[in-house]
């Protein structure tokens, strides 16, 4: 399964939209010089053996300009929850009509909560062409669901995050299994017994770091480093993680300052791999 992280930022992005803290200035100093590097982040956004999704950010349209992404072959899109920076609805009443000719996959199916497909509705219901939206259909899923579609099948399990809306997911295809642990703080109890029960072993696992080396509440709605390793360190003890598991850390903040010797320092210390925009894997 090859995997691709479009975009490794939080919601503002990095360097953030508006913002002129220290870092942001420095990084888009850098930038003017072109010397930004992997240090500039879109926002979220993972794409899987080129047909599947994982959420759908305002800045799609970057990463398939900047990474020569075909978002036409995708197929099937996993939103984990309705935050703008996750999904981005408005960009599918671009999906057909005169907006799109010859798309690799003409049909897309996305799985999302309830919430979701509330902002989908929104979001489409001004501009939404009938010839588009006969190339779309979206599927309500709860948590601790199963679903099946083409060769792949998903796990839907809570997050914990703003509320009990977000969807964490298990993914797998041709034996190959991906899990995909943002946005969220410290993983509920009810998820971990989730997985315990599928017993499920995953290739891959990405686990949200917002925080970076900030000091965090274990209650936060998202991780920093020693929450992440105290997950990883989780989902090991029920046999869904091991050494040869690939452990990424995603989803940086600019508040936690991401710098590149910041994140080297995070590989060392913890053995993950910090991804950036545009980082390609094969599992």
């Amino acid at each position: 399964m090859k995997v691709q992280y479009l975009g490794t930022g939080a919601a503002e992005g990095v360097p953030a939209l508006f913002c002129n803290c220290e870092y942001c200035r420095g990084l888009r100093a850098r930038i003017a010089r072109g010397e930004g590097g992997n240090e500039v982040r879109s926002r979220a956004q993972v794409l899987l053996d080129g047909e599947l999704s994982v959420d759908f950010p305002p800045d799609a349209f970057f990463h398939m300009a900047r990474f020569g992404a075909d978002l036409s072959a995708v197929r099937y899109l996993l939103v984990t929850h309705s935050h703008m920076d996750h999904f981005y609805a408005h960009d599918f009443i671009l999906h057909g009509y005169k907006y799109a000719h010859e798309m690799t996959a003409p049909h897309l199916t996305v799985f999302g909560n309830s919430e979701v497909g509330e902002v989908f509705a929104e979001c489409t219901r001004r501009e939404m062409k009938e010839e588009v939206a006969s190339t779309i259909t979206f599927h309500t899923v709860g948590a601790f669901e199963e679903i099946s579609f083409g060769d792949w099948k998903a796990y839907s399990f809570p997050a914990h995050h703003t509320s009990r809306e977000p969807l964490l997911w298990l993914i797998e295809r041709g034996g190959k299994r991906v899990l995909h642990l943002t946005d969220t703080g410290r993983v509920p109890d009810e998820s971990i017994d989730f997985l315990a029960k599928l017993q499920k072993r995953v290739d891959l696992v990405t686990v949200d770091c917002t925080f970076l080396w900030e000091d965090s509440d274990p209650n936060a709605r998202h991780m920093n480093l020693k929450e992440a390793d105290h997950t990883i360190a989780r989902l090991a003890r029920i046999g869904i993680v091991d050494d040869k598991t690939l452990k990424v850390i995603t989803h940086f903040s600019h508040n936690s300052a991401p710098s590149a010797e910041a994140l080297a320092r995070a590989e060392r210390e913890y053995s993950f791999l910090a991804a950036y925009d545009g980082m390609q894997l094969e599992i």
